[in-house]
């Protein structure tokens, strides 16, 4: 046979993958004698058509894929469709398609052209999020953390995308915008559904250090969000006696505390706020609130901030101290409150600085340097050193003096040593349709605080309902499911009369959260997935996808 000078790939490999199909070349064997690999790529989103980043992801785990089975491994190497989220719901608000049926035509293009780039997968094993049989697993496991306290309703400030018209994910926010459709985030009070995560912030915290290959920039991100803190807390005492409580990892440093600073929505601030001063504050506070806590806490971000009229005595040195509300300062972060320390705080010296603010030296560095006057200084000197100007504590090393003060703190009631992490509760449910329906009902006999209660395992799946696009899918108002009467109304599990379902649902995230043990027995009915294969194919050898993930 004359070899073409000239390669033609459709007129070889159609023929080539075709036979590769039918061989099952690329299943996996599970054979108990070979050494395995788990080979796994991000599922993707099945918006429109493949792009060249997709390509690069899957080819690289094709690579691995296929030297791994050429060097006599078992390989596991599957592909599925995260099929459920905003941009299938927002493109049917637009176009009047039902998102299922949108979905399932990017599927099948998707597929497609995985086909035809050759990847060696084991199609017998494909999943699709949005297929009821995949999604009554997320409801399952959500029925388990329910037993476990493990999932609560909450209110809480969220980020509000302003064109989904839907919660979204810190990590689904770039510079105040969705990443999405790129309309401006604000936050907003709302109840939610969240996990309870941070009861195992420590444990997820040193499960890292066995994530030896790992790229380092993904563990520090992750130490970064679980945000280990150790410090102590500390309290003010305001003039009429009550107590703001601020936590800090210096108080070493608290003899040139010059400040206390508060969140704009801290509590005590409107009862704290002098008369005189209220229309300043609550202008500075609805400000921020408008900005959001992304944008305003953003590095290189302006420090801003407006005096409230009180002072607060520091539990050290017995002096008053000025109260004002920054943009800085988080509620949910901490307390909502801290002890300005501009001489050895970065940021607090910008603020310093930029109001003409006390700035007071009280850590010298260990090595005798002599940093000068204060008044000339550029930055702010935020290493450890010898205190001075700090009273009994004068001469000693830092974390010598952070020791005796903390201890100093809880014996006189006014604090603690302790411990904090910046990681929070995982708030995942959200105003849309197109996602897992949340397997809670509320009962006015049973549950008059609204609670939840939850849907019995054997009325999963707890089913999307067949809607009405047009009418259902308007993007304005109340969640979708809640204008869905044949959704809404059913009956209670413990009594047997009438309830309301929960009208919420999941966020994707959810999924991403166990998908890949999905791939091991697709058609399981019994669990998620089947133990003895998870035995054989877990964990996951080589993951190939974004930092996201």
């Amino acid at each position: 046979m004359k070899l073409s000078e000239r390669y033609d790939p459709k007129s070889v490999e159609p023929t080539w993958q075709e036979r590769w199909e039918k061989a099952g070349l690329f299943r996996a064997d599970a054979r108990p004698d070979a050494p395995k690999k788990y080979v796994l790529e991000m599922l993707p989103y099945p918006s429109g058509s493949m792009h060249m980043g997709h390509v690069r992801v899957y080819l690289i785990g094709d690579v691995y894929a296929r030297y791994y089975r050429m060097r006599g491994f078992d390989v596991l190497h599957p592909m599925g469709w995260d099929a459920f989220g905003l941009p299938a719901e927002n493109a049917a608000i637009k176009d009047g398609v039902h998102p299922a049926i949108r979905t399932r035509e990017n599927i099948e293009r998707f597929r497609a052209a995985m086909r035809s780039l050759g990847f060696a997968y084991d199609w017998t094993r494909e999943v699709n999020t949005s297929d009821p049989e995949f999604y009554r697993w997320n409801q399952w496991f959500f029925l388990r953390l329910w037993e476990r306290d493990m999932v609560y309703r909450r209110f809480s400030k969220v980020n509000w995308c302003t064109g989904c018209l839907t919660v979204i994910a810190n990590e689904q926010v770039k510079e105040g915008r969705c990443e999405r459709c790129d309309s401006p985030v604000v936050e907003r009070q709302m109840p939610e559904w969240a996990f309870r995560i941070t009861r195992n912030s420590e444990d997820l915290l040193q499960a890292l250090d066995g994530l030896t290959e790992w790229p380092q920039r993904i563990t520090s991100a992750q130490r970064n969000w679980i945000g280990k803190s150790e410090g102590a807390e500390a309290d003010f005492k305001t003039a009429d006696g009550r107590s703001i409580r601020v936590f800090t990892t210096r108080i070493d440093t608290v003899y040139g505390a010059t400040l206390l600073v508060l969140a704009p929505d801290h509590p005590m601030v409107a009862s704290l706020t002098d008369p005189r001063r209220k229309a300043e504050v609550e202008d500075f506070a609805a400000r921020m609130a408008a900005i959001g806590k992304i944008e305003r806490t953003a590095e290189g971000a302006p420090k801003e901030g407006v005096l409230i009229g009180a002072h607060a005595t520091n539990p050290f040195t017995g002096q008053p101290v000025p109260i004002w509300v920054a943009n800085f300062v988080l509620s949910d972060y901490g307390t909502g409150a801290l002890m300005a320390v501009p001489a050895h705080d970065t940021r607090d010296f910008a603020f310093a600085r930029a109001y003409g603010l006390p700035i007071r030296q009280v850590i010298r560095p260990a090595d005798g340097r002599d940093l000068g006057p204060v008044e000339t200084w550029t930055e702010a000197f935020t290493e450890d050193g010898i205190l001075v100007d700090s009273g009994e504590y004068i001469g000693l090393p830092s974390s010598e003096a952070r020791r005796r003060m903390g201890a100093s703190l809880e014996q006189r009631g006014l604090g603690k040593p302790t411990v904090t992490y910046r990681q929070k509760d995982w708030g995942f449910s959200r105003q849309r349709y197109w996602g897992t329906p949340i397997p809670i009902v509320y009962c006015e006999r049973c549950d008059p605080e609204r609670k939840g209660i939850p849907v019995p395992d054997d009325q999963l799946p707890v089913r999307l309902p067949e809607i009405d696009t047009q009418a259902v899918l308007t993007g304005k108002g109340e969640p979708p499911l809640a204008k869905v009467k044949s959704f809404v109304e059913t009956t209670c599990p413990t009594c047997g009369g009438p309830a309301r379902r929960e009208v919420e649902t999941m966020d994707t995230f959810v999924v991403s959260c166990w998908y890949f043990a999905r791939y091991l027995s697709p058609h399981y009915d019994r669990a998620p997935f089947d133990p003895k294969l998870a035995h054989r194919w877990l964990p996951v050898d080589i993951y190939v996808g974004g930092p996201e993930h």
